[in-house]
């Protein structure tokens, strides 16, 4: 079956060049070009990806990834004709999967559909057995991509997950930013230091929710990030 596509732009001419480009790839693809157009799509449809633009005439682009990231996984990639670094960071932040800045190349985002995509689909038990590692209250179970805490499952994002894995997985090391991007990103130079910190933040906030008072992450200033060793 053909990977479905939501395409969620306001301006018709990018999003027929983005349609174009999608559908000569073997996707079918939905356009809207309004917000409310897009929650329509979402509640009636499953799609495998939504590329968003981030200046909607009636929403922000931000507002509505928001709302799809309460019930939702599916990868996001933005579109907008703002280059400013904090914009990329809120997007990232805010559980984007990539950004792109206009003006574009086609065959740049169909490369960067095709990864995302590449990325979500299953590897068969044959190739990946199923692996777990535990240590102190976090357990580690590859196969299902998820991470306990205490026995209760926290609620990651891809790059959540690729992140603490790579921690616990070193216990007592201190991991600057650059190594934590080259182990949890898969295209680590077009990532941010402050992408690494936002994240940190993020799983620190989940894991308090769990267990109050416990720092499993702890802070190196100027160095980077280590996870605790001493349980």
């Amino acid at each position: 079956m053909k990977k479905r596509i939501l395409v969620i732009e306001d301006e018709s001419s990018i999003a027929d060049n983005i349609r174009y480009g999608l559908e000569s790839e073997g996707f079918e693809v939905l356009w809207s070009s309004t917000g409310g157009e897009g929650r329509r799509a979402l509640s009636g449809g499953s799609f495998s990806l939504i590329i968003l633009d981030v200046g909607l005439p009636d929403i922000s682009g931000f507002d509505l990834c928001r709302e799809i990231r309460k019930t939702s996984a599916i990868p996001i990639i933005f579109l907008t004709a703002r280059s400013e670094e904090i914009d990329r960071v809120v997007g990232l932040e805010i559980g984007a999967d990539d950004y792109i800045v206009k003006p574009f190349s086609i065959r740049e985002l169909m490369a960067r559909v095709k990864a995302i995509l590449r990325r979500g689909e299953p590897v068969s038990q044959a190739k990946k057995p199923a692996k777990s590692a535990a240590i102190g209250p976090f357990s580690v179970d590859e196969m299902k991509c998820r991470i306990s805490y205490h026995d209760s499952p926290l609620d990651l994002s891809r790059y959540e997950y690729r992140l603490l894995k790579a921690l616990i997985e070193r216990p007592g090391r201190v991991l600057s930013r650059d190594q934590l991007m080259d182990l949890a990103w898969d295209s680590p130079e077009s990532s941010l230091d402050r992408t690494v910190d936002a994240h940190i933040k993020s799983l620190r906030a989940k894991m308090k929710k769990v267990d109050a008072e416990e720092e499993p992450i702890l802070t190196h200033r100027g160095m980077g990030y280590s996870f605790k060793d001493d349980w």
